[in-house]
């Protein structure tokens, strides 16, 4: 990392001219994997990656610049070329750099970078020899963990001055059934910032005896039908579709310059007054927690709807300049090579009252979608489509045959809306989010819900 006065010297360059505010954000990054086909290893590797970033704001806009060369005078004629491109009125003013603060999100007890990767490849193997002797449908398994070690420090114009240190690692696991010229797949996928005790604590075997039962069943399913209906989710990874439709669409990054369908709409109604739903980046150990942001800022627990009601917004420094807000703490980005962006963390619909059981019982025809897979969005308009990994009809309040192909689709508010029963199950699931800053680590989630009505594509028509 640089020295603070070397940092001084890159933010009294970079703001020379007309910038009012100014940012350094250094990064240093170790990371290991391995992934397994079939019990054999595909890939392994380690990487370690080192980079300084500088962003110059001028009112709202915005010039930002990198470097993988972390040379002084490398990065103060780099912040002397952004400070000539920055368009302003006048020059801002330059804090005293703070004494430095370091925080963690990570609960280690056993250092994930620390364990030889033969005993990584070990526990993996058993994985797939376990799910290839499963059944004889099961053809092939893939078999991967991910950890990485990432600090990086932040230091600006107001004085600022943070160090951040985060620990993440990731195991996959997908199994493929093959039925002729059909395959479908069963997968899980968690994540977390716990050390390597947490894979000592998983339960594998069992866990990756129900990517095979997903996998078998979908095999052998039929297809689902076409219509509007009532569309019960399933708890944790179901939560991707408030991420995606309704999460993308309470960020900054597109609310701040009103191409979002809940601008100006704080304080309103925009949900089903059973729904509240939560941003917290504070969660112990969870896979996308963080204590800073990548612009400095403490992280927080967001409340962004409460009984149907916005509440809250998801706002960084360049989205609080364009909305005249403060920010919330939700800034984040890949890597040094991102400018940063307001982003999700740990993002879910809260519990609700109501036994899941009660939710099937309570629903006479419709659709129960245990697993989801990827889909699009458009946060102007809120239209969105989501592939059903899993699903199974729902006939008479009990569930019945399953079947494959189903996709939602829909508008994210109006979805909102519709959501008629809410369970008491919430549970989290690990994934990736991609947007302008990057792909970054996030939990979504939610517990047990329905909605009244979705149309669903298909295949079959009843």
């Amino acid at each position: 990392m640089l020295s603070d006065s070397d940092v001084q010297r890159i933010l009294d360059v970079a703001m020379s001219t007309t910038a009012d505010f100014a940012e350094v954000f250094q990064e240093e990054k170790s990371t290991k994997s391995v992934s397994l086909l079939n019990g054999r290893v595909i890939r392994a590797g380690t990487g370690f990656s080192s980079g300084t970033g500088i962003r110059l704001l001028a009112g709202t806009n915005c010039v930002y610049v990198y470097s993988n060369d972390n040379d002084i005078d490398s990065l103060l004629k780099l912040a002397k070329e952004a400070s000539h491109a920055i368009k302003g009125v006048s020059r801002g003013e330059i804090a005293d750099i703070q004494p430095l603060i370091h925080t963690s999100a990570a609960n280690i007890d056993i250092d994930p970078m620390s364990i030889p990767k033969s005993d990584t490849v070990g526990y993996l193997r058993k994985a797939s020899e376990h799910a290839l002797a499963y059944n004889g449908l099961i053809t092939q398994v893939a078999a991967g963990y991910a950890a990485s070690d990432r600090l990086v420090k932040i230091i600006n114009t107001r004085g600022v001055n943070k160090e951040d240190n985060a620990k993440r690692m990731r195991l996959t696991v997908e199994a493929i059934a093959t039925k002729g010229n059909e395959k479908q797949t069963g997968r899980i996928a968690p994540g977390t910032m716990r050390g390597y005790e947490f894979i000592n604590e998983y339960p594998l075997i069992d866990k990756t005896e129900e990517c095979c039962e997903t996998a078998m069943r979908m095999v052998n399913a039929g297809y689902a039908p076409s219509g509007k209906m009532a569309v019960v989710l399933g708890n944790g990874f179901g939560g991707v579709i408030f991420h995606e439709a309704c999460g993308h669409a309470l960020e900054a990054t597109s609310v701040g310059i009103k191409n979002s369908y809940f601008t100006d709409k704080l304080g309103q109604q925009i949900a089903s007054g059973l729904v509240s739903a939560r941003d917290n980046a504070k969660i112990n150990g969870e896979w996308g927690s963080y204590e800073t942001d990548d612009e400095g800022n403490e992280s927080s627990d967001l409340l962004l709807i409460e009984n149907g009601i916005l509440k809250n917004y998801l706002v960084d420094e360049l989205g609080s300049r364009r909305m005249n807000c403060k920010p919330t703490g939700c800034s984040r980005r890949q890597s040094y090579t991102y400018a940063p962006t307001s982003r999700m963390s740990n993002t879910y619909i809260c519990n609700g009252e109501t036994n899941p059981k009660d939710i099937i019982a309570d629903t006479e025809y419709g659709l129960y979608c245990t697993q989801m897979g990827g889909g699009s969005v458009d946060t102007s308009t809120g239209d969105f489509n989501f592939a059903a990994n899993e699903a199974f009809m729902i006939r008479d309040g009990k569930i019945a045959e399953p079947v494959r192909g189903a996709t939602l689709i829909g508008k994210g508010q109006e979805i909102l809306k519709n959501i008629d029963m809410v369970g008491n199950d919430l549970e989290l699931s690990a994934g990736m989010c991609g947007s302008v800053s990057g792909g970054v680590p996030v939990t979504v989630g939610q517990p047990t819900i329905r909605v009244s009505s979705i149309l669903v594509g298909g295949r079959d028509s009843e």
